[in-house]
């Protein structure tokens, strides 16, 4: 059997290569549910969103997620601290702590 090398890299030669993580794979709804955290149904009416609609694809009756455009949408929804909920956590120790000693 005479089998020619497909590739060389740095003098290897490799015969195949094998992919073996599929790097941004098309979710159906309950593997998406399970990758989020989020119920099926919950991600059904996100679908519907008017001002921030989930982006998916329709293949027959079947609804697909690419995970990097979830990954992308659901990040509008991270939240973060302004600060002033530190500042006020730290103004009452403050103040509980000048209460505290003598």
């Amino acid at each position: 059997m005479n089998r020619s090398p497909v590739a060389q890299v740095r003098g290897v030669l490799a015969d195949r290569v094998v992919v073996s993580t599929v790097l941004d794979p098309f979710l159906p709804l309950r593997a998406l549910a399970s990758y989020s955290g989020l119920s099926v149904r919950k991600l059904r009416d996100c679908l519907q969103g008017a001002s921030h609609p989930l982006p998916s694809y329709k293949v027959g009756g079947k609804v697909l997620v690419r995970r990097s455009e979830f990954d992308t949408w659901i990040a509008a929804y991270r939240q973060r601290s302004d600060g002033r909920i530190d500042a006020l956590v730290a103004d009452v120790l403050r103040t509980v702590r000048a209460q505290m000693t003598p």
